[in-house]
């Protein structure tokens, strides 16, 4: 025997390094997986495939994690860095570059399972009770005359608010009632600031309660059940704007109205100003073009009742300036009420139809006087008691015996017609006619 052979160790395996990975990799998982790991997130990114890459770390470690497009799909918010999650998942080596990696099949906030439970057993008894009935939720106002807002001074929800009012509707008074929207006070600061608008001498129409995303403990003071019995007590509806679309807390289905938004809770109470001066052009438009049909029907009714006397008297003459005078003071009125409605917002288009149909039903009336004086002025309510009314060859009123002639022709009008007549001598009274032969 070779004494070199005898004294020999034998030298380890000698692996593969794909062979080794996978070889790690199987004992990784018969050793760990499934398992469950809290950290803080770190470098998170999401990839146009729809992956999502991270790194889990503490403050002793620091591990690699996968979120495939299925898992991170069924995601309720949006990971972001330094947010203290809880994973499940499965623990592997990605063998081309050798690396440990967590592949992540679900993630939620840490915390959030107890803090969930007590969100869906709160949800479930305040629905009971009918808190978030559809059936008493009421329509906003299409334009409120004063918003009230509740959040905190320092929120950029206020910022979002107040320039998304400003901007659609900056006629429209905003009043702010501040509370703290994050922390232990913040349920009674929310509650104390909701009944101060409600006590208002001059109430606001509808209020926006808001504040910007956040975990789930950062939005729970929205979740406290004496700011619910709060919100279903508000006597002008309430539009809940809190955190993200994704976000939920019990105000939002004690509200009115939720908005995904702070900015669309804004959007929801306030229609462009733009809009209401279209309608307001559209409505001058509709009356002027109703104003100008009516005018013209009792400018016809008026040449009818001018017609049945034959010749108008100076009467109807000066009945008709004045009828055109009225018309064009009524036209100018409501040139002016455009004018003004055009350049301010403020203007209530209701307002106007009503002080239109006053105006019109007053003139409606004072022609109805001015026809009637013209009825009775009419010579066939004479004619029809037994009097004639007699014209010469020419239509001129004959009033005088003396100014007629023998053989001159003269018209009798009577009550049902007309007869020519022919003047004959008379006697020393006068002359009198005598119908043709």
């Amino acid at each position: 025997m070779n004494p070199r052979e005898s004294n020999s160790v034998p030298g380890p395996r000698i692996w593969a390094v794909g062979a080794l990975c996978r070889a790690v990799a199987d004992a990784l998982d018969a050793r760990f997986n499934p398992v469950a790991v809290r950290g803080e997130i770190s470098g998170f990114s999401r990839a146009s495939s729809g992956h999502c890459y991270f790194s889990l770390k503490d403050e002793s470690g620091q591990l690699r994690c996968a979120m495939f497009r299925r898992a991170a799909g069924l995601l309720d918010f949006s990971p972001r860095d330094g947010d203290q999650v809880e994973v499940r998942g499965r623990l592997a080596v990605y063998e081309p570059r050798g690396d440990l990696q967590l592949v992540v099949e679900s993630l939620r906030r840490a915390g959030q399972g107890a803090l969930f439970e007590q969100f869906l057993q709160r949800k479930a008894r305040l629905e009971a009770e009918g808190l978030f009935d559809p059936a008493r939720k009421r329509a906003l106002p299409a334009m409120p005359r004063a918003v009230g807002v509740v959040t905190s001074l320092g929120a950029a929800a206020l910022h979002d608010v107040v320039t998304a009012l400003r901007r659609r509707v900056p006629h429209i008074p905003v009043v702010l009632a501040p509370a703290a929207v994050q922390g232990a006070n913040a349920p009674a600061e929310l509650v104390r600031a909701l009944q101060s608008l409600y006590a208002l001498e001059q109430p606001v129409d509808v209020i926006l309660l808001v504040r910007g995303g956040g975990s789930i403990e950062d939005l729970w003071a929205f979740n406290d059940e004496t700011l619910a019995r709060t919100i279903v007590q508000s006597p002008v509806p309430v539009v809940s704007g809190v955190g993200h679309e994704t976000d939920f807390t019990i105000a939002d289905f004690c509200a009115d109205l939720r908005a995904p938004t702070p900015t669309a809770a804004a959007e929801l109470v306030s229609a462009p100003r733009d809009l209401w001066l279209g309608a307001i052009d559209l409505l001058d438009e509709r009356l002027g073009d109703a104003l100008g049909a009516r005018l013209d029907a009792l400018g016809q009714r008026l040449d009818q009742a001018a017609g049945r006397l034959g010749r108008p008297s100076n009467l109807v003459a000066r009945q008709q300036l004045r009828l055109a005078h009225h018309a064009q003071r009524l036209h100018f009125a409501v040139l002016s009420r455009a004018e003004r409605a055009a350049r301010g917002p403020r203007l209530i288009a209701a307002d106007f139809p009503m002080k239109f149909d006053r105006v019109l039903v007053q003139r409606r009336e004072l022609l109805e006087r001015v026809a009637l004086r013209l009825r009775l002025l009419d010579p066939a309510l004479v004619l029809q008691r037994g009097y004639a009314w007699l014209t010469d060859s020419d239509g001129r009123a004959i009033v005088s015996a003396s100014n007629l002639h023998a053989g001159d022709a003269v018209v009798a009008r009577l009550a049902d017609g007309e007869v020519d007549l022919t003047v004959t001598p008379g006697e020393t009274t006068g002359t009198r006619p005598t119908p043709p032969q």
